[in-house]
């Protein structure tokens, strides 16, 4: 057997739930430092950019499956539900420090979404990963049928609307959000590239 296949044999006996568990440790551990003073003369910002960050990263992961599996032959497609779920939840601890810590006043919320433009976009990326969040479970793809996988494309716009979040967030040239960007371009094309045997055909 080849590297990849004992590597997905290996995946395979790996449950799932304890991952479930950890990604839920990071934004107890950042409050933690936040309440330390370890995050510096504003906790509240560092916070915000680190679960958002991590939210993008697990969004990109989770585009990264397919690619992978298709290019390498490695089969992550039982951790697929977790990188979504995961990335949804550090998008909800990203906009509650935002709700909560940052802006505080209700009035406020609605005034910077409709006059800053990178708060629109985090937003409608936002409202793209809902119903899918809501619809990731057994009896969802049970009862939709082929329309879950419809609705699950909301993904690729989801993921583009927030890297253009963190695109438009940052003041001045940076390159960080552009590799993100670029990154989610790319993989973008390979999950849609025709395969060679789709070609040969």
């Amino acid at each position: 057997m080849d590297l990849v296949g004992r590597i997905n044999g290996a995946l395979r006996k790996v449950p799932t739930w304890p991952f479930y568990i950890l990604c839920a440790l990071p934004p107890f551990w950042f409050l933690f430092q936040g309440l330390s003073g370890a995050l510096g003369v504003d906790p509240v910002k560092v916070m915000e950019h680190r679960l958002g960050e991590l939210a993008l990263q697990f969004l990109v992961a989770g585009l990264a499956i397919s690619p992978m599996r298709r290019y390498l032959g490695l089969n992550l497609l039982k951790f697929r539900r977790l990188v979504g779920l995961a990335a949804f939840f550090y998008v909800c601890a990203h906009l509650l420090v935002w709700l909560v810590l940052d802006v505080q006043i209700p009035s406020q919320i609605w005034a910077d979404i409709l006059k800053r433009p990178y708060i629109t976009v985090g937003m409608a990326a936002f409202a793209l990963l809902i119903p899918l969040a809501v619809t990731s479970n057994m009896w969802s793809i049970r009862r939709m049928g082929a329309k879950w996988r419809q609705l699950h494309w909301l993904v690729y716009p989801a993921v583009l609307l927030g890297a253009l979040h963190f695109v438009m967030l940052v003041k001045g040239f940076q390159i960080e959000p552009l590799l993100y960007m670029g990154t989610i371009l790319v993989l973008l094309v390979l999950r849609y590239r025709p395969s060679r045997r789709r070609q040969m055909a």
